[in-house]
């Protein structure tokens, strides 16, 4: 094994819910509860500590991500395509229909004459509204590949709802149990094949591209469609953190790290936190206490909900730590830069309010607010997206929280009336023994990751096979390659987007002189 060093880019190569629910306010009561359980962490078990995918972030506090251009936005046309709600049954019920919502920008395209390629970004858990503004890939590369984009938004998100509704799409088991990525992939294809059959594009190659879920989805369309898709970018996707594949401390890991090489000192800071917190916490008023000290808008009740928003802050700047801002860096150099007898918790709080802005209090609910969004994932994670995260006991700036799939069945059981199927995306997509099965059934496949992402800790780092390869960068986080560009990005980022638009070039040269010998 080997490996191309890119200035700071390597692509290593070698062979490499509780029953039907009757009420609505009853079902109201049980999701509102499941929101508040799904994200949060105890120090005991973390039955649903899963820190949320997505291609951007979960609060909104801090500065927006690089937009497309206007003009790039008024190129769009949205369209929906009239979907099949089951395509795996033949039963009456399965031939029912929605509305799936798709957006073409055809403005850069060559043609089906010229049998141009089409990217097609494979949208994942939120709508597509807030997608299509940061995505950036397809319309960054458009011009020079004269390629059509394609937007196509998952099923049960955004306007693409079954049953009229997301109140009637999630009211119970039955209308729920459409909702999975083996249907969304599924739909992806429909949708694709129709846009080939209007444009005359039979011809055309499909790349398809996605971000974090969307990123699996990406990688697990090429394997189960390849006769749609000619290949597939699948960028920060962590499709080996199922099934005890990755370790479940993996993603902690990588945040521990992230924070303990910007800064030893805040490293240490916030190690020593927790405790003091809870110390602080068993005093008599101590939680009153605590609650001015930071600022809260509502007086906590447990420590519990205090140190979970501390958990979600840690774990988003590192996710998410992107030039040039660096928000890992701002909530460290702010935590360091108290002034000298500031004690440990003046420090953290120093930290929230650099990293969230000054705001007349802190909501320790800001990132566990129920949205439509929250209600569909909170459902996935549930069903089959079942990634067993926690906190380890070794090297981790955190209290120790290991995953206990047990207690999380129960709890997914009790809320959706269901069973979680943890093995169930390996059994289907495959995840154990990757290397091996690949290396001679999947071809073109892009897995790209930045190595201070802490779900890089379950994505694809090494090569698979002259074409399934691993773009990696050192300083890389989460999506970051797939975004819009700017002028201000590093130049490692510069050479990763480039490394990856040279190898979809090879693939897409390759389909063309495969088409001229096969027709």
């Amino acid at each position: 094994m080997y490996a191309i060093k890119v200035d700071k880019v390597y692509v290593i190569k070698g062979y490499l819910y509780r029953g039907i629910i009757l009420m609505d306010s009853l079902r109201s009561f049980q999701m509102l509860s499941l929101f508040f359980l799904v994200f949060t962490f105890s120090a005991s078990v973390s039955a649903f500590n899963m820190p949320r995918l997505g291609t951007q972030r979960r609060t909104t506090q801090h500065e927006p991500q690089t937009k497309s251009s206007t003009s790039n936005l008024e190129d769009l046309k949205t369209y929906y395509y009239t979907q099949t709600l089951d395509h795996f049954n033949y039963r009456p019920d399965s031939y029912t229909t929605f509305k799936q919502r798709y957006v073409i920008n055809s403005k850069y395209w060559g043609g089906a004459n010229a049998s141009a390629p089409i990217f097609a970004y494979l949208g994942a858990e939120e709508s597509l509204d807030d997608d299509l503004p940061i995505i950036g890939f397809l319309s960054d590369n458009a011009p020079r590949f004269k390629a059509l984009q394609v937007y196509i938004e998952h099923r049960y998100y955004g306007k693409s709802v079954p049953f009229g509704s997301m109140k009637a799409a999630m009211k119970n088991e039955s209308t729920r149990g459409y909702f999975n990525s083996v249907q969304a992939i599924a739909d992806y294809a429909a949708v694709l094949l129709h846009v080939k059959k209007k444009l005359s594009a039979e011809n055309s190659p499909v790349i398809v591209i996605g971000g974090s879920y969307g990123g699996m989805l990406a990688s697990w369309f090429r394997l189960k469609y390849p006769h749609i898709a000619l290949g597939a970018v699948a960028s920060s996707a962590p499709i080996l953190y199922f099934d005890t594949i990755a370790p479940q401390a993996g993603y902690y890991s990588v945040v521990t790290k992230d924070f303990k090489e910007t800064s030893e000192s805040c490293y240490e800071t916030i190690r020593k936190s927790w405790a003091e917190i809870d110390r602080v916490a068993s005093n008599p008023h101590g939680l009153e206490a605590l609650s001015k000290r930071f600022n809260t808008c509502n007086r906590l009740n447990r420590s519990f909900d205090l140190k979970d928003y501390l958990d979600s802050i840690y774990s988003d700047a590192a996710q998410y730590n992107h030039p040039p801002t660096y928000p890992l860096s701002v909530l460290c150099s702010a935590i360091d830069g108290a002034s000298v007898g500031t004690d440990t918790l003046g420090r953290i709080y120093a930290g929230v309010v650099a990293y969230m802005g000054n705001h007349t209090c802190y909501d320790m609910n800001e990132f566990n607010r129920p949205t439509k969004t929250l209600d569909g994932w909170s459902w996935q994670t549930c069903s089959e997206m079942v990634m067993p995260i926690g906190h380890g006991s070794k090297d981790s700036m955190f209290p120790p929280a290991p995953f206990n799939l047990n207690k999380f069945i129960n709890e997914c059981k009790s809320l959706y009336g269901v069973m979680p199927q943890p093995h169930w995306v390996t059994t289907y997509y495959g995840g154990q023994d990757l290397k091996l099965t690949l290396h001679r059934f999947g071809s073109n496949i892009i897995f790209s990751n930045g190595l201070r992402d802490p779900y890089s800790s379950g994505g694809v780092l090494e090569n698979i096979s002259e074409s399934i390869l691993a773009v990696t960068t050192v300083n890389g986080s989460h999506c970051l390659d797939i975004l819009v560009a700017k002028p201000s990005d590093p130049q490692w980022l510069v050479m990763q987007r480039k490394t990856e638009v040279k190898i979809i070039e090879k693939w897409i040269a390759n389909y063309h002189n495969d088409l001229l010998e096969f027709k």
